[in-house]
């Protein structure tokens, strides 16, 4: 039987029949054309004991956040070897360590360290306070630098210099109070049965450029030695950076951490919309408030230590969320990729733009533009 069966299967094969049939069958498709099934975006999960709680780890935004820490550990001995007394990374390093020469150690952690370390604090809070407006308002225009609370922060440090003659603590106590005000102006000529997103743009605006105009005539009227140093200042710079400024600035910014990991769920849920929110739990309207105040803070501390740093907040939220492919703004990672983005620039500002140093404002302002010119443009494309 076995046999006859396979005389068959042969004499099947070798009809001439059966071959035209399979003449006009349609040819297999090759590997290379089949199309890949997407089984959604890979994730990794550690366990905590053989059956304890796991964690969720996305592989992507992992990958990309480690590359950029890579990348601002890099450029911050980059930063530390660059300058009038040229250093080798291993110097920097033994000098970090305790183990260089005093004249290496001086230049290092009394001259360099400080200003390392405000461009990474300043980035990473710029960043955070971005993501923070551009969550709430869900608008990628909606930063602090746009909506104007950077510029309130500025119209009260400059009361402070130029008016009432204060030193850093009260410059830093204008700052806070001048931003504080704008934003609660804001607020309640945006408030109408709530914040939407659109309305908070167009006020924040409005009042920007009225305090802009309020900046102008202040820097007019003041002496000339402080109005040249205010508008210095004003571009945003960090010439003049040191262990005095770095110290408070890390301390708040130290202080800041608490809060934000209590305001990171509200604030996911905001994403989702006011409706969504509510049926989670979430109090829309505290929430909104609470960030609100957490994102103007640290925008008046950046703007304290260093002059309003432009786009920063605009563009660093952004970036983060392509690079690490997320569809949400998540403050992590537009502080990481803020601080990569206000450090690089920094060094721009420092060693590439002219034989002095130039305020790092101004290369923030000539990357930000172009970054807000390709944006309105990829927008007008999709409406």
């Amino acid at each position: 039987m076995k046999r006859e069966n396979t005389l068959m299967l042969t004499d099947l094969a070798e009809d001439p029949a059966t071959q035209e049939g399979r003449r006009d069958s349609p040819a297999p498709v090759p590997p290379a054309e089949i199309p890949k099934i997407d089984f959604g975006e890979r994730v990794w999960r550690l366990r905590v004991g053989a059956h304890g709680p796991s964690i969720v780890i996305r592989a992507r935004p992992a990958l990309t956040g480690a590359a950029a820490v890579l990348a601002i550990a890099a450029l911050a001995v980059a930063g530390m070897s660059m300058g009038s007394f040229v250093l080798s990374p291993s110097e920097v390093l033994q000098a970090l360590l305790g183990q260089g020469t005093a004249k290496t150690e001086l230049v290092v952690i009394s001259w360099r360290l400080p200003r390392v370390l405000m461009a990474i604090v300043i980035g990473g809070a710029l960043g955070i306070s971005g993501a923070i407006f551009q969550s709430l308002t869900r608008n990628p225009l909606g930063s602090p630098d746009i909506i104007g609370f950077n510029v309130g922060a500025y119209t009260g440090a400059l009361v402070s210099m130029l008016l009432l003659g204060g030193g850093f603590v009260s410059t830093t106590i204008g700052s806070f109070a001048g931003g504080l005000v704008t934003a609660a102006v804001v607020y309640l000529l945006a408030f109408k049965r709530g914040i939407q997103g659109f309305r908070l743009i167009i006020v924040g605006i409005g009042i920007s450029a009225m305090l802009g105009s309020i900046n102008t005539w202040l820097i007019i009227k003041a002496d000339l030695h402080l109005a040249m140093m205010a508008a210095i200042w004003g571009s945003g710079t960090l010439n003049t950076a040191g262990w005095e400024r770095a110290v408070p600035l890390l301390l708040i910014a130290v202080l800041m951490v608490p809060a934000l990991m209590l305001l990171s769920r509200p604030l996911q849920g905001l994403e989702m919309g006011d409706d969504a929110a509510a049926a989670q739990g979430i109090s829309t309207e505290p929430a909104k408030l609470w960030l609100l105040v957490i994102g103007v803070c640290l925008t008046a501390i950046c703007t304290a230590a260093a002059g309003p740093i432009a786009f920063v907040a605009l563009a660093a939220p952004q970036i983060a969320r392509r690079m690490t492919g997320s569809g949400r703004v998540s403050m992590l990672s537009a502080g990481v990729f803020g601080a990569l983005l206000l450090l690089a620039s920094d060094l721009i500002a420092q060693h590439a733009l002219a034989p002095v140093q130039m305020p790092v404002g101004v290369v923030t302002v000539s990357l930000g533009g172009m970054y807000l010119v390709w944006l309105l443009f990829r927008e007008a494309k999709r409406s």
